[in-house]
């Protein structure tokens, strides 16, 4: 009776395990179901391969378009305009007649200049005449029978003579001086274009008809060299080296597309920007390859090529996670997904190059 009565009571608590089991699953489905699925990716996550690619690494800039060469033009001296030789956005070659000056009054004060010089040689020569006396002698008395008192008159008067020839000296070397500068200017009077180019004036709406000295007039531009002229923020200015390749888009022509070359990147920051909180910005100068639609002026972007890898093994930026110094994936694998730390090298936006980990064709899980 004993026995029976213990195979009654262990069937009985069978009977409410199996129970209470049932029961369990019945009201926690998803709590199954998630225990069961852990090692596998989830329908709704996203899976890429580990591939081979070319890896570039870029920094995009905007600015405008710029000539690369330009002369300015300068009016050698004040005076009337007698004649242009040229028209505003005409084609001119060096040494090619721009325009004519007036030289009559620089002509006048050389002609003034050179009189007086004349005039100071010819007072300096009578002077020494009458300081020689007679016959050549600065005096007939003996030198013995000379008083004291003519022996000071003497020496004054000679220092006196010594000390004019000096300032004498000291005038004519200034009056040569002005007249060769004064000369120089009236052989420019006739200005011909120190470059080959477009000339452009400074106002094209209004051609001078006077002009002053060393104001400007205009400039001459060399259409086939222009230029990118753009700025960039401090944590960018150390990846740029002179010498990098880019790609340039012009805004105003979306399918033209064009290649430039880094010349030049400044050391110092633009005024105005190295102080206060913001970025210091500094100033990235890029050649661009002659194009007949380039023009200055116009609005440009630009993708300076910093890095690059060829046959890099890359994933996804947004499929590499990391804790402090520690960078992993989540690896697809046979046995279900596991964690896998991996040695990053170039990273750029979109993909960062593996060094170690991974290997081309594996899955990563983005979930």
């Amino acid at each position: 009776m004993r026995k029976k009565k213990t195979w009654m009571l262990l069937i009985t608590a069978l009977l409410i395990c199996g129970i209470s089991g049932f029961l369990y699953i019945s009201s926690h489905p998803q709590a199954m179901k998630r225990a069961n699925t852990d090692n596998t990716a989830s329908p709704s996550a996203l899976l890429f391969k580990v591939t081979k690619e070319d890896l570039v690494n870029s920094v995009e800039v905007k600015g405008k378009s710029s000539y690369e060469k330009e002369t300015r033009v300068y009016a050698p001296f004040g005076g009337e305009i007698k004649a242009w030789q040229i028209a505003d956005g005409a084609q001119v070659k060096k040494g090619q007649l721009l325009f004519e000056l007036d030289a009559t009054p620089l002509k006048s004060e050389i002609a003034a200049l050179q009189s007086n010089l004349k005039k100071q040689k010819l007072e300096a020569d009578l002077a020494n005449f009458k300081a020689a006396g007679p016959e050549g002698e600065t005096s007939s008395t003996p030198v013995g029978a000379v008083s004291e008192d003519d022996s000071r008159s003497r020496f004054a008067a000679s220092e006196g003579r010594r000390i004019q020839e000096q300032l004498n000296q000291v005038n004519d070397e200034s009056i040569q001086l002005q007249l060769a500068k004064k000369q120089e200017k009236v052989e420019q009077a006739a200005f011909v274009s120190p470059e080959d180019g477009i000339f452009l004036f400074e106002d094209s709406a209004k051609i001078p008809k006077s002009v002053e000295e060393s104001v400007r007039i205009g400039k001459i531009v060399d259409l086939t060299k222009l230029q990118l002229v753009c700025t960039v923020g401090e944590f960018d200015v150390f990846r740029i080296k002179p010498g990098m390749p880019v790609q340039v888009k012009v805004e105003a022509l979306k399918q033209k597309k064009l290649q430039g070359k880094v010349e030049k990147v400044s050391k110092f920051a633009k005024t105005g920007t190295d102080q206060g909180s913001a970025s210091a910005q500094f100033e990235v100068t890029i050649s661009l390859e002659p194009d007949e639609q380039l023009i200055a002026g116009l609005s440009l972007s630009g993708t300076i090529e910093t890095e690059k890898k060829s046959g890099a093994t890359v994933v996804p930026t947004l499929a590499v996670n990391h804790e402090k110094d520690i960078y992993y994936v989540m690896l697809q694998t046979p046995q279900g997904i596991e964690r896998r730390e991996i040695e990053i090298g170039l990273e750029t936006p979109e993909k960062t190059e593996v060094l170690k980990g991974l290997q081309e064709g594996d899955t990563v899980v983005l979930q």
